[in-house]
């Protein structure tokens, strides 16, 4: 049966209670009872009837904090409703700000900045990563214009000019960023901006890299391409001449294959499917190789000390000996003749240590900060005299990153330098 009809047949009911008591009190005691029994019943189902009236309307005035009230008759039925409708808001509004807390929070937890502005562009709420890139704060800047807060000639002009459709390039507080707005609902707006500086770092380092590794090849090229045309044009060529131009484009050649292993050594550090192999290395006895692979280098030149105090460590044995050959080579060839060099493996409080101490050229503070770029050089022409591809300390930079050690560089130019590796003590291997 339907509420309605229910609702029509309780009243009804009511009514024909009322006349038909009415009827039976003017029967036995004469009209005129009969009619004042009637008004009053009249009247009480009236009065009740104002009086959940009275009470619908409290609760209407205050329905979160008030009790919903009990009925009776057609009341019940209405209350009952009123209390499915009050539970089903509730829940709604329960599951409405679940999903609001559950939208926040991945607006938090995004990498691009988000501001949500009104018509007039006053900020209403943005998240982390918008107050990193623009030097926003919710709590401080909530209400203010966001043309106030971000100090841009470049962002103004993109805000006047109103073409949303193509989004900004932004340098703002030493960062570059890709600005997007957005409108929607209610002539509200909103900001969107991506932090590109690490990718255009990134792709600058990309095209730096080709470009250098172009140049670098390119010179060995031209060398033994020109010797070999001079021996195509003169056939007759004398023998003593011949072989100086062999022993030059065989220096040459070599020159070219160190590149091109080491540009290979640096992709496979840097590839997500060189796994690292981990096997305990024996540094004592690595370290008296490299000792030895440097007095050759030197041929006499520098006085070469070792001192080995520090444990073995857990890691990849080939990528070790490259990153800590490298730095003792590099030694050798910036130390004049009669230098000092000093290579010590010790154990420190933060784990263990490998330095190379030299008293050499030098290097001056301000290029310090970019010696591990590729193909990034102090003095150029000395590097060509020395033979040295530019990628070492790049290589030594991501084989350490691999093991979670640390590059520390101290020098001052016509004193010497210190080159340190910090391994941490999770890869050492402790000895039972």
């Amino acid at each position: 049966m339907s509420p309605r009809l229910i609702f029509w047949i309780s009243n009804v009911v009511r009514i024909f209670l009322v006349l038909a008591g009415t009827a039976l009190a003017a029967y036995f005691w004469g009209l005129v009872p009969g009619l004042i029994l009637g008004f009053l019943g009249l009247l009480a189902m009236f009065l009740i009837q104002l009086i959940y009236l009275q009470r619908l309307g409290d609760w209407l005035d205050n329905p979160s904090s008030s009790r919903l009230p009990d009925g009776s008759g057609a009341w019940t039925d209405v209350f009952s409703r009123l209390y499915k409708l009050r539970r089903g808001d509730e829940k709604n509004q329960a599951e409405l700000t679940e999903w609001l807390a559950r939208f926040r929070q991945a607006m938090t937890l995004l990498p691009d900045g988000v501001v949500i502005m009104d018509d007039v562009l006053f900020l209403e709420w943005c998240n982390p990563a918008a107050e990193h890139h623009l030097g926003l704060s919710l709590s401080q800047d909530k209400g203010m214009r966001v043309t106030n807060l971000v100090r841009s000639p470049e962002f103004m002009d993109y805000i006047i000019l109103g073409r949303y459709e193509t989004p900004l390039t932004l340098s703002f507080r030493d960062r570059k960023l890709i600005a997007h707005i957005i409108p929607f609902e209610n002539r509200r707006q909103i900001l969107v901006t991506h932090d590109v500086t690490e990718s255009e770092r990134i792709d600058m380092m990309r095209r730096d890299f080709i470009a250098n590794a172009s140049h670098e090849l390119r010179t060995p090229l031209t060398v033994i391409n020109g010797f070999l045309e001079i021996a195509s044009l003169q056939p007759d060529l004398d023998i003593p001449t011949r072989n100086a131009h062999l022993k030059l484009m065989s220096e040459q050649g070599e020159r070219m294959q160190r590149l091109v292993e080491d540009m290979l050594t640096l992709t496979r550090l840097e590839s997500v499917d060189h796994l690292l192999r981990s096997e305990i290395v024996n540094m004592r006895g690595l370290l008296e190789q490299i000792l030895q692979e440097a007095e050759a280098l030197s041929a006499g030149r520098h006085q070469l000390s070792l001192s080995v105090e520090g444990p073995d460590v857990k890691g990849s044995t080939d990528e070790i000996r490259s990153a800590l050959t490298n730095l003792v080579t590099n030694a050798i060839r910036y130390t004049p003749q009669g230098g000092r060099i000093e290579i010590c493996w010790e154990s420190v409080e933060q784990g263990a240590k490998f330095s190379v101490r030299d008293n050499g050229i030098g290097i001056s503070s301000e290029h310090i900060s970019r010696l591990t770029e590729r193909f990034y050089r102090v003095d150029k022409s000395r590097s060509r005299e020395t033979q040295g591809t530019g990628l070492g300390l790049a290589i030594v930079k991501h084989v350490l990153l691999r093991h979670n050690a640390q590059l520390f560089i101290e020098s001052t130019p016509e004193v010497g330098s210190v080159f340190a590796v910090q391994f941490p003590g999770s890869v050492l291997h402790q000895q039972h």
